[in-house]
């Protein structure tokens, strides 16, 4: 479908969702907020994407709510009340349950709710200009939602810094690498799109069936207490037994060839 906000790609079996707002540095308004939803489902129903890439157009990665719209639209945060009192926020792979690996690829300034799709990616990358940054306390806002999902990647006090500390500090990509917020800085900064291709490519070559329990393994871990975690991973384990791609696995490994997995 077409969107106002979003561009939405397919290479090979690599789907790219970019946020398409670069006049706006991608801020989030109602439209792209709604058009999120969408896209993420777009892509996760498709057979064909076996990996979802979430990039940008532009300087800027994400910046967070359209705080011009929230000032001049007379609604403000309220258009967004019963959203958030029901935790229904949607605009999100997490959020949304999506079970295909994400990567995200930070270029530029990834400020404020721009903090939710770093923090419930799978793998972000960053471009060794990327900085990040946490305004929500400077523009009278609670930071809470994706820095409580921060804290569950990166050390509890780098995470609460830069939420008190607002928009007047920014953390550079080689920093959050050192925190563990990315697993890869890319430089040159140009080459950031094409190193996020090649990493959903090698991921893309694996099992599209095993990879997609394997993350609902892990992130459900991230819900559970140990024992509860790990029979719930092992129920995961048992569910692809009998699946095609376990005897495709070892019999291409034998016959020396690439795997032919079954599409799912």
């Amino acid at each position: 479908m077409n969107y106002e906000t979003l561009d939405v790609q397919r290479r090979g079996h690599v789907g790219w969702l970019i946020f398409n707002r670069p006049d706006r540095r991608n801020a989030m308004n109602h439209v792209m907020r709604d058009e999120l939803r969408t896209a993420w489902t777009e892509l996760n129903d498709d057979p064909d994407v076996r990996v979802i890439v979430n990039a940008a157009h532009g300087r800027d990665f994400q910046t967070g709510a359209d705080v011009v719209e929230l000032a001049t639209d007379g609604l403000g945060m309220e258009r967004y009340r019963q959203s958030m009192e029901e935790f229904d926020l949607g605009f999100t792979s997490w959020h949304l349950g999506i079970d295909k690996p994400v990567i995200a690829a930070v270029n530029g300034i990834c400020a404020g709710g721009g903090l939710h799709f770093v923090a419930d990616a799978d793998i972000v990358i960053a471009a060794g200009d990327a900085c990040f940054t946490d305004p929500h306390v400077s523009v009278g806002q609670v930071s809470a939602v994706e820095t409580i999902g921060l804290i569950r990647k990166m050390p509890a006090e780098a995470v609460l810094r830069m939420a008190l500390v607002g928009r007047h500090e920014r953390m550079s990509a080689a920093r959050a690498y050192e925190l563990g917020m990315v697993s890869e800085v890319i430089d040159p900064p140009e080459q950031l799109h094409e190193a996020a291709q090649a990493l959903a490519e090698k991921i893309a070559l694996n099992s599209p069936a095993a990879t997609r329990a394997t993350k609902r393994a892990l992130w459900g871990a991230l819900e559970k207490g140990l024992t509860e975690a790990c029979k719930s991973g092992a129920a995961e384990l048992v569910s692809l037994w009998g699946h095609p791609d376990q005897s495709e696995g070892p019999a291409a490994f034998a016959e020396k060839r690439e795997p032919r997995w079954k599409v799912s």
